[in-house]
């Protein structure tokens, strides 16, 4: 039976504090920009949701969410122009990056 398995790649951006506006635009206009990449099938930028419970992490600035197909699609994501443009452009923004990738499971 064929896999339906998808690769799921998210990562926690934290910005440095003080910031100004216009370098929050620019990073939010950037971040954008990966949504373009071919490979995507589910693409989403946020910030932190309005909710209130012991259990949530509300630490970070933008949580980025992005699925592929497979792993090779993740692969062509992360070596392609605009995800290096992205982070060359970026990275002096924030202080940290926490990515937690992961394989869909079949149930």
């Amino acid at each position: 039976m064929p896999t339906s398995k998808k690769f799921v790649h998210v990562v926690n951006f934290y910005l440095k504090p003080g910031l100004s506006a216009s370098d929050v635009k620019k990073f939010e206009e950037c971040v954008s920009s990966l949504g373009k990449i071919e490979s995507l099938i589910v693409f989403n930028v946020g910030k932190p949701a309005d909710t209130d419970r012991t259990v949530i992490d509300k630490s970070y600035s933008y949580c980025l969410l992005t699925v592929f197909n497979d792993l090779a699609g993740h692969d062509v994501y992360q070596e392609h122009p605009v995800h290096l443009e992205f982070i060359k452009n970026c990275n002096m923004l924030w202080d940290k990056v926490v990515v937690f990738d992961s394989e869909t499971i079949d149930l």
